[in-house]
């Protein structure tokens, strides 16, 4: 099983989804307001024109997640 880490940045509302091995970036979104759990999962939540809408989902299972302020 693959660990990988999520870097969530509260105060630039940013995050990061690096790969376990070697820390390559995977995925990056600005403008994210929160980042929730459901079902299992994280779930990336971004600001659109006129709500939140999720955008990415990754297994809590084998994802490390930082918060940074």
């Amino acid at each position: 099983m693959n660990v990988q880490t999520l870097v969530f940045n509260t105060t630039e509302k940013t995050v990061n989804l690096l790969s376990g091995a070697d820390g390559f970036n995977l995925y990056s979104f600005k403008d994210v307001p929160t980042v929730r759990i459901e079902n299992g999962y994280y779930e990336i939540m971004q600001k659109s024109a006129s709500s939140v809408v999720p955008v990415l989902r990754v297994p809590v299972a084998n994802t490390n997640m930082l918060i940074e302020k």
